[in-house]
Formats: structure tokens, C-alpha cells, sequence
């Protein structure tokens, strides 16, 4: 495994293994410990996913020290104030069942997400919180909150992949000294990525496969990786990608592939907005 050194000197794993979409409790739990069994020390949840219990019971039940895992979960929307954030914060380690938190993001930049902030520099100073960074802040929401913050973004969490590059972004980041990290690496599963002829192509020259050409380009940019899934073997082939190369060829190649936009979530709709603000987690 190769890691990221954020802006404040912690080491981060360049590959982590996401529970997005994973509810259901005892399927979350299992695949979360066969991910650590596999090898993941990352492993990325959120307030929003309803899952950091099961993210939790998995944890309790390794053998792994804790110091050796690197546990991000996030702030939903519903809980961006100042005191909303020290609340949720606290009911997230709880769940969680733990002392700490390596990463804590802000999942989207609405509501009162400066109140939150606030709160996570001061969550952060008092070592409960290893780093915090942000999700979703495109290029001019990261570069105000850079601009205002006391306490530097480590991370972004943003979409990733092939068919979304955001070179530009990237390069924002970069200025900031903010680490890049890439949710739905795989595309969710779009424009037929496990079977597309431009990344089966470059895999055939290495014996990988598509999607290990996918996770592969995004490492080689610096972005850390999170794919997900429920089934183990899956979970060891996103995993071996630590034994070759793509070359300035295939990079290129790959980035020609880039659409220019998301065909997943449009985070500059008025409707998206609504959207995420109605989507309520708890009373």
C-alpha cells in the first residue's frame, strides 16, 4: 500500500474500501471485515449511509490495532451548525464505538457549513479528530473555505473517475495543499467501465482488468481511492493494483475519456439542493 501525506504530516492509505449504499447492517459488518482481512486499513462511512454501527461492530471485532486503521465518517446536512456538528460529531464516535476519528468531512457545502467548521477546528485541536476536510466543494466553494478557515481542509472528497476527471479541480486542491479523494471511482458502474475497449485494452498489456486500470489512473494522479463492494474476490481485485505501472500512453489515453461533467449527481441544480436539504437522518 502507498499513502498520501496530508497538509498537517498524518498519513493516509491511497487505497481505502467505501460502504456507500451498504444499509443493511449484517451485510455491511461482513463486508467491512472481509475488507480488513483483505488488507483495506481505510474504510469510509458517513452520518448519511446509516451504517457506522455495523462499520463499528466490524472494527470492534479485528484484531487489527486501531492505530493501524484510518476511520473517516462525515456530517450531513441536517447537522451543519456549530452545535449541530459537536452533537453529531459525538453520536458518530458513539456509533462508531470509538475514541477518535482519523477523518471527519463535511459531506456537502449547504446549510450552515462554516458554523460546522468552526466546531471541527476546534474538534481537531483537541485531538478528536486526527483530520477534517471537506466532500463535494467544487472548485469555488473549497477555495472561500480555504480563504476563511483557520484550521486548512486535509482532504476533498469529490467524484473521480475516468469519465469525470476534474483536472481542474485537481489543480484547486493542488494550490491548497488539499489532498484529493475520489468517491465512485468505478463511475458507479456507468458507461460500461468493468468492460470499456480503451481500459480493457491498457489492462491487457499488464493482465489487469479494466477497473483495476481505473483505480490504477487515479492513484497515479495522487487521488485516493475507495471503491466498494460486497463481494470479497472483487474486494482483492480492487485491491491489487500495487504492482505495476500505467505508463504517459496510457494515462493520456485514459484521460481522453473524460466528459467534462458528472452523469451521476448535478451539485450545481437547484434541484439537487432541494433534494439533499429534504433528505432528513434523524428527528
Amino acid at each position: 500500500m502507498e499513502y498520501a501525506t496530508l497538509n498537517n504530516g498524518v498519513q493516509m492509505p491511497l487505497e481505502g474500501f467505501g460502504v456507500f449504499q451498504v444499509p443493511e447492517a449484517a451485510v455491511c459488518e461482513q463486508a467491512v471485515s472481509d475488507a480488513l482481512e483483505v488488507g483495506y486499513r481505510l474504510i469510509d462511512t458517513a452520518a448519511a449511509y446509516f451504517n457506522e454501527e455495523a462499520v463499528g461492530a466490524a472494527i470492534k471485532k479485528s484484531s487489527i490495532p486501531r492505530e493501524e486503521l484510518f476511520i473517516t465518517t462525515k456530517l450531513w446536512i441536517q447537522d451543519a451548525s456549530y452545535e449541530g456538528a459537536k452533537a453529531a460529531f459525538q453520536t458518530s464516535l458513539d456509533k462508531l464505538g470509538l475514541d477518535y476519528i482519523d477523518l471527519y468531512l463535511i459531506h456537502q457545502p449547504m446549510s450552515d457549513y462554516y458554523g460546522a467548521w468552526r466546531a471541527m477546528e476546534e474538534l481537531y485541536e483537541a485531538g478528536k479528530i486526527r483530520a477534517i476536510g471537506v466532500c463535494n466543494f467544487y472548485p469555488e466553494r473549497l477555495a472561500d473555505l480555504c480563504a476563511n478557515a483557520k484550521v486548512m481542509p486535509a482532504v476533498n472528497q469529490v467524484e473521480l473517475h475516468p469519465f469525470f476527471a476534474q483536472a481542474g479541480a485537481l489543480e484547486t486542491m493542488k494550490e491548497y495543499g488539499v489532498q484529493p479523494e475520489a468517491w465512485g471511482p468505478l463511475a458507479e458502474g456507468k458507461h460500461n467501465i468493468f468492460t470499456h475497449p480503451v481500459l480493457t485494452e491498457i489492462g491487457g498489456k499488464y493482465g489487469k482488468t479494466a477497473a483495476q486500470v481505473a483505480l490504477r489512473w487515479n492513484a497515479q494522479r495522487g487521488v485516493v481511492i475507495i471503491p466498494k463492494s460486497t463481494h470479497k474476490e472483487r474486494m482483492e481485485e480492487n485491491m491489487d493494483i500495487w504492482d505495476f505501472s500505467l505508463s504517459d500512453e496510457d494515462m493520456a489515453a485514459i484521460s481522453k475519456l473524460d466528459l467534462g461533467h458528472s452523469e451521476i449527481i448535478d451539485h450545481t441544480s437547484a434541484e439537487t439542493a432541494k433534494f439533499l436539504n429534504s433528505w432528513k437522518i434523524h428527528d
